[in-house]
């Protein structure tokens, strides 16, 4: 019992390992944006244009990561994908021009659309393989990593004001947090043992399930990027915050949201996946609206903690249920996602500049409801091991002697999940 418990450990850290990947190398290069726009002599709009591209390359990115996932399987793809985005640190820093550097960003772009697609399939693979629910603490990694390379980046520039050195720097920790990932991962062999009716699907179009799931993530992503992108600026011109106060509202949603994921999956053992998502969206939009009902800075805060505890479990419940329906069903979520987040806040700055922020915001809130209805059309499958308990209670066994005869009839029979083995060692 105690080496299943290491193994689920260990390679739950490997996985950790590829969500703070991603979330190093994008606030890498996102804390070094002034530099990079004085180094290529950019305007605004350019400086826009080139933030563009990381999100367009992304968001188009579903072709090809549905057809290398199929063809690698997760376990390289996330590889990969990591290595990539450590390497195109190293291309930026030395980007010549600016046609160069928009390059750069596409292929980034592209690269973390991969990388997003791997690393959520192993997630959800591993609570299929041990039935335990993990998915949420690997999403506040993502936050944690890029938290860590905030403060590198603070710290190198105390140093030099070089962006290569930083680059450099940071290219080569993405590169040994890979490496350090790679052999604990869980290894797949595609789509082999997928339904037929999923693969059937594939020339057609996208099951009814899951085109309410990528709905959900857009709204999702749609109301956490207007939250980071909007807050500071509602606090500032809505509620009179001081320029102290006002960047404090992006705080409270990121540490609340960090806070949330990392006790989530105990929610969603004891709870379920919709219900979930279900009670924190209506909390997020309801915490935010009376916010904006009750004006000033401290219910505005509030309202953001609202939006940040209830939203934070939405993104890994929804990327565990579209692994479960197949690699092409998660490629496609992630892509809607992608497109949510690049969409959202421009759409939300439009609506504000044609009526007021107050508005903008409440179409936040507004998305944020949306997403709670999209959940009830959502078939959820149990959580990893609450059946299994359940199971147990009813008939009066030990719960370990229920889990240790699910495991052995059920186990990785999540329905559509990623075909999943662990990697076989030597010393086994």
């Amino acid at each position: 019992m105690l080496r299943v418990r290491d193994e689920f450990r260990r390679t739950q850290v490997a996985i950790a390992a590829l969500f703070c990947v991603l979330g190093f190398q994008y606030a890498t290069w996102a804390a070094r944006l002034p530099a990079l726009k004085s180094r290529l002599g950019l305007s605004e709009a350019e400086l826009g244009l080139l933030l563009m591209a990381t999100g367009v390359g992304a968001a188009v990115s579903f072709p090809l990561v549905a057809v290398l996932t199929r063809r690698w399987g997760s376990r390289r793809l996330a590889f990969v994908s990591a290595l990539v985005l450590g390497l195109l640190l190293l291309v930026l820093a030395v980007a010549p021009n600016y046609p160069v550097a928009l390059l750069v960003m596409a292929a980034d772009g592209v690269a973390v659309g991969c990388l997003n697609v791997a690393m959520n399939a192993q997630g959800a693979a591993l609570e299929s393989r041990y039935r335990r629910t993990a998915m949420a603490k690997l999403h506040a990694t993502f936050s944690g990593g890029s938290l860590a390379a905030a403060l590198l980046a603070s710290g190198t520039s105390a140093v030099t004001s070089s962006v290569a050195v930083h680059f450099g720097v940071s290219a080569v920790l993405v590169l040994l947090l890979a490496m350090y990932a790679e052999p604990d991962l869980l290894a797949d062999d595609g789509s082999a043992d997928e339904p037929a009716e999923k693969k059937r699907r594939r020339r057609g179009l996208p099951a009814a399930v899951t085109l309410w799931m990528g709905f959900a993530m857009v709204f999702g992503t749609v109301a956490e990027g207007a939250m980071n992108d909007w807050s500071a600026l509602y606090l500032k011109d809505v509620a009179d915050a001081s320029a102290r106060v006002a960047p404090l509202g992006i705080a409270v949603v990121s540490v609340m949201m960090v806070l949330a994921r990392l006790f989530a999956d105990g929610w969603r053992t004891r709870w379920g996946d919709g219900r979930v998502v279900r009670v924190g969206s209506v909390l997020a939009a309801a915490g935010l609206a009376s916010a904006l009902l009750a004006g000033g800075v401290v219910p505005a805060l509030i309202g953001f903690a609202c939006m940040g505890l209830g939203l934070a479990a939405v993104t890994p419940c929804v990327y565990v249920a579209a692994a479960r329906q197949g690699s092409d069903a998660l490629a496609l979520v992630a892509a809607m996602g992608t497109t949510g987040l690049l969409a959202g806040p421009p759409l939300i700055g439009f609506l504000a500049s044609g009526t007021s922020l107050v508005w903008g915001m409440a179409a936040v809130a507004a998305s944020a409801l949306l997403v709670a209805a999209c959940a009830l059309r959502i078939r959820w499958t149990g959580v990893p091991g609450t059946q299994d308990r359940a199971g147990a209670r009813e008939e009066g066994e030990a719960p370990e002697a229920a889990a240790v005869e699910t495991s052995v009839a059920d186990a990785g029979a999540a329905d559509g999940a990623l075909s999943v083995d662990r990697p076989k060692s030597s010393a086994s």
